[in-house]
């Protein structure tokens, strides 16, 4: 069995690319020949500590099955990586591996997979639609429809997505959900008690991603205006909208209230976690299409307040009730409620937010589906 995952950027950043990383890792370790194909710019600096051995020009092993190839794009393009080499890369190899993953929304992996003339079998992995960029999707849109119909199975990430998704309703038959699996993430306790003394209110709330329109940040804030003082929210993340959620923040008077941290770093963000009480993912629309955060904090016990966004994965991830409570979209009140339940009752949700975790959510979980399917496949 000889499996190449193809798509999405380097360095790992999101979750698309993270899901990708873990699968070639995963599969790896267990003896199954899976590589990585993917795209980076000259100026993306690249962490050796992840991989066993570096072979240069991009290539990298993280053991005897597992290499990944990082080709040179020229630049990044409305979401996508514009590499040439890509292609290249894929027509001299579509002879070495016996299924293609190919992660979407990618266009140029799509454009790469459909001129590689690859004749095995196509495990199409549904993410997303592409929802912000409409005038990509225009030009792309026929190269999606091959890539659904070329696909032999497509793989979602949760039931909900798949059943939303207007461009798959027809070619349900060929649907299955594998929901993202991660490791379990572990803080330290120093840290963690760290933390905890450099925000000392009773309440300490956390929510982390990119500072963009999608995430549903100025409802948070606001919805802090509708609780007690002892709650604390750190915002961790950088993006283009820092300087507007600053400003809503003073202008609210919650500038004592609500920290902005910048972007945490991997090795910092299990201390974040282990430290805050309640998690919260108020995003606002579907682009959150799944929020892999949620599973961050299940795996640390914490509880999670996530949004009820149509057609979405996150309040499936989230189970309402169970795991957390899920708010209306765009409703500060909603969210304020959902925060104070789950704060007061946050031993109970935090155990079964761990139990949903270790039932449903593992990497090991993952990626033995994944295998489940190759093999049926092969």
């Amino acid at each position: 069995m000889r499996i190449l995952q193809l798509g999405k950027f380097y360095p790992i950043r999101g979750g698309v690319e993270k899901v990708m990383w873990n699968l070639t890792q995963g599969l790896s370790a267990r003896g199954v020949n899976c590589d990585m194909l993917c795209a980076r710019l000259p100026s993306e600096k690249v962490d050796f500590d992840d991989y066993q051995y570096h072979l240069g020009r991009g290539v990298f092993k993280f053991n005897s099955c597992g290499t990944v190839y990082s080709v040179p794009a020229w630049c990044r393009l409305a979401g996508t990586m514009i590499a040439p080499a890509m292609i290249r890369w894929l027509f001299a190899h579509r002879k070495d591996y016996d299924i293609i993953h190919v992660h979407h929304p990618d266009p140029m992996a799509a454009l790469a997979l459909k001129l590689s003339c690859f004749r095995g079998k196509v495990v199409l992995h549904w993410h997303s639609d592409i929802l912000s960029q409409k005038a990509l999707l225009a030009l792309y849109r026929p190269l999606q429809n091959w890539l659904i119909r070329r696909a032999d199975i497509i793989v979602g990430t949760s039931p909900v997505y798949l059943a939303g998704s207007p461009w798959l309703r027809k070619v349900q038959d060929k649907c299955t959900a594998v929901p993202i699996g991660i490791n379990p993430i572990e803080a330290d306790k120093e840290e963690v008690a760290s933390l905890r003394r450099r925000f000392p209110s009773p309440v300490l709330l956390l929510t982390v991603g990119r500072l963009v329109p999608y995430k549903g940040l100025p409802v948070l804030i606001e919805a802090m205006r509708q609780l007690p003082e002892n709650y604390h929210l750190i915002i961790g993340g950088s993006g283009p909208l820092e300087k507007k959620l600053t400003d809503l923040t003073l202008d609210a008077g919650l500038d004592e209230r609500i920290t902005f941290t910048g972007y945490i770093s991997r090795e910092e963000l299990p201390a974040y976690f282990g430290a805050c009480d309640v998690f919260i993912l108020p995003s606002i629309m579907k682009t959150e299409a799944f929020g892999i955060v949620q599973l961050e904090a299940f795996s640390c016990g914490k509880p999670v307040v996530a949004t009820r966004i149509p057609d979405s994965g996150v309040p499936w991830v989230n189970e309402d009730g169970v795991s957390g409570r899920n708010a209306l979209p765009s409703d500060p009140q909603s969210l304020a409620e959902a925060i104070r339940d789950v704060v007061e009752n946050k031993e109970q949700y935090g155990r079964a937010a761990r139990d949903r975790f270790e039932q449903m959510f593992t990497e090991k979980i993952m990626i033995q589906s994944i295998l489940d399917i190759y093999e049926k496949l092969l």
